[in-house]
């Protein structure tokens, strides 16, 4: 989702687009095809994503968040060129009663979590340069996601349940790219927090949903523990993007606005 956003961005670029089938982080022979290309910086999207999966297959999420990433920083540290990371909330554990600022300390209480966090560890250990930008709830046109199944849903089945105990900042994929796009000019590395404004439950969340997208359907709220979903949640995911608002002195647009537009423009109603 987020690659096909940042593509159309990146134009005074010469761009090298890779995926699965032509680079598999996990080989260290398709490795080298990256020292072989010799780029001058590396945005490093690929990642296990699936949480349950991850739960449900840690060698699996192991073998790509934390080994595949440390495969592509050792590219990079042959390369002495810079990496741009894509970490997430789940690092936290969830307790804190406010949002995490980058400096606090990663506790996290599931396997996609723990992995990812490896991935920022092998960054900070292997590179000088780096980029490590957390973000959360990811929604974008190009991949299945959390809007585009409530709204399959909320169509389907008329009512719904979703768990109104977990708070953070659902992101669109587009805002973070432009968001990409403005940090690799410049040369303020680091850990950075960047989410969409504003927060809500995944509860709220689909409720704004299915407004927008003027459904007739009735969104149920219920706990986490009555989900039971393989793999633990943090109850607060939310990220104050404290780094980013100094170094740039412009928050992200809200989350709300992020998704009337990307309903209206890309859901199929």
């Amino acid at each position: 989702m987020l690659g096909r956003d940042l593509i159309p961005l990146l134009k005074d670029y010469i761009l090298i687009p890779t995926d699965i089938h032509n680079l598999d982080i996990t080989l260290t022979k398709s490795i080298q095809s990256i020292v072989n290309l010799n780029p001058s910086l590396v945005i490093h999207l690929a990642a296990y994503t699936d949480v349950d999966g991850c739960e449900l297959n840690p060698k699996r999420a192991c073998k790509v968040n934390s080994i595949g990433t440390k495969n592509v920083c050792l590219a990079c540290q042959e390369l002495r060129v810079p990496i741009l990371y894509i970490s997430t909330d789940y690092i936290f554990d969830g307790k804190k009663p406010t949002p995490y600022l980058e400096w606090d300390s990663p506790n996290p209480i599931n396997i996609y979590g723990k992995t990812k966090l490896d991935g920022e560890l092998w960054v900070k250990k292997l590179l000088e340069k780096f980029w490590i930008i957390r973000t959360s709830g990811l929604y974008g046109k190009w991949g299945k996601n959390f809007v585009d199944t409530v709204v399959k849903k909320g169509k389907e089945t008329h009512k719904i349940e979703v768990v109104d105990d977990q708070i953070g900042a659902p992101t669109y994929t587009k805002d973070i790219a432009h968001a990409i796009q403005k940090l690799i000019k410049t040369k303020y590395f680091g850990i950075y927090h960047i989410t969409n404004s504003d927060c809500c439950s995944w509860y709220e969340f689909a409720q704004a949903i299915i407004k927008i997208s003027k459904i007739s359907c009735e969104v149920l709220p219920i706990s986490s523990q009555k989900l039971k979903k393989p793999a633990k949640r943090p109850y607060n995911w939310r990220l104050l993007n404290f780094v980013w608002d100094r170094v740039f002195g412009k928050p992200l647009r809200p989350w709300e606005e992020a998704l009337n537009e990307y309903i209206k423009e890309n859901a199929k109603l």
